[in-house]
């Protein structure tokens, strides 16, 4: 007796393919379109209640184009996605709209991806893991694209959509996951005016932990490089009675930084404060150009910081001289803390 394979069937009752084949055209991505669409229009609608809220440039960077032209585009594309999710078109304006949007923002993703690797090649960035966030981007909106040209799984029953559902919830902890690794692992330094540190924990003695004595190497290395002028230590107490900032600077002397180019922050009780008291620190030195300088895990968060006070600023991460124990509770951590501050402001 020959064995029967499952099969997958669709409402309209054609058979399809396979369970798991099945699922990788069908509920992977109508699950990225529903993560990559309504992230993209939250952006769009949380602008008009919080200054500096949208982070589209996560996904595209379409800076080329006149703000408004830029934003009714993404605002297209972003309902198009959304749509499909919920109910993929077999035919008509809807299937070309969807095609048509879909198609340009991944193109234009892998453009973005194109740039990066150039610049990579050319040497004015360097990466740990040369992974473009921009290519993973395009690749999703590739099989959104494939998807609906293949007019496969239309259906919108509970059952199946709680699969859609289900990818699009797991892309809020694997989007965080993935800019940390891809946008954290990739050095930005450049010739800038400062250097902003954030602080870790320093123990009982004074002596600061692996990672504080990480970023303030990292730090110190810019400054000896001539890359910067003036480094800012910030941070908060700890764990005796020398506060983070201050073993930071006793770290920086010890390692060649005059006294005179060391400003310190001791009320940087976390990153959002840091970003805050670094401002008036930023004016008294003149400083245009900043570089900021933590662990990989950390950098998306402080860009977003910053961005949300309408700072540009380029990212460092840290040399690690030893892997931390600790490394994936912190990346746990900072995928709930990235979506906290990405929110706080429509709060």
């Amino acid at each position: 007796m020959k064995t029967q394979i499952p099969i997958f069937q669709l409402d309209d009752g054609n058979t399809a393919y396979p369970g798991r084949l099945a699922w990788l055209r069908n509920a992977l991505p109508r699950g990225l379109a529903l993560f990559l669409g309504g992230f993209a229009l939250l952006n769009v609608l949380g602008e008009f209640r919080a200054a500096h809220f949208d982070a589209n440039l996560w996904l595209i960077d379409l800076r080329f184009l006149p703000a408004a032209v830029a934003r009714l585009l993404v605002l297209a594309c972003s309902v198009a996605l959304i749509t499909f999710a919920i109910r993929p078109p077999r035919a008509g304006w809807r299937r070309r709209l969807t095609i048509l949007g879909a198609g340009t923002l991944g193109l234009v993703a892998l453009v973005n991806a194109a740039q990066f690797y150039l610049l990579l090649i050319r040497g004015n960035i360097a990466s740990g893991i040369p992974v473009s966030m921009s290519l993973l981007i395009g690749g999703a909106l590739a099989l959104v694209v494939s998807a609906t040209i293949r007019n496969r799984g239309s259906s919108s029953s509970p059952g199946r959509f709680f699969h859609v559902l289900a990818v699009a919830l797991g892309c809020l902890f694997l989007f965080p996951m993935a800019q940390m690794v891809c946008f954290g692992k990739t050095d930005y330094r450049r010739p800038a005016d400062a250097a902003v540190v954030l602080g870790a924990r320093v123990y009982a003695d004074g002596h600061p932990s692996d990672a504080l004595a990480d970023r303030v190497r990292t730090a110190c290395q810019l400054y000896r490089d001539g890359l910067v002028r003036k480094l800012i230590f910030s941070g908060g107490p700890g764990d005796g009675v020398i506060p983070e900032a201050e073993s930071m600077r006793r770290m920086a002397t010890k390692l060649g930084v005059k006294p005179e180019d060391i400003l310190i922050d001791p009320l940087g009780l976390n990153t959002q404060a840091t970003v805050r008291n670094s401002e008036s620190v930023f004016a008294q030195v003149h400083a245009s150009r900043i570089l900021v300088v933590s662990h990989f895990y950390h950098l998306p968060r402080i860009k977003l910081a910053y961005q949300r006070e309408g700072l540009e600023v380029y990212t460092v991460p840290a040399k690690e001289t030893c892997l931390l124990r600790q490394t994936p509770f912190n990346m746990a951590r900072e995928v709930a803390a990235l979506w906290v501050y990405y929110l706080r402001p429509l709060a």
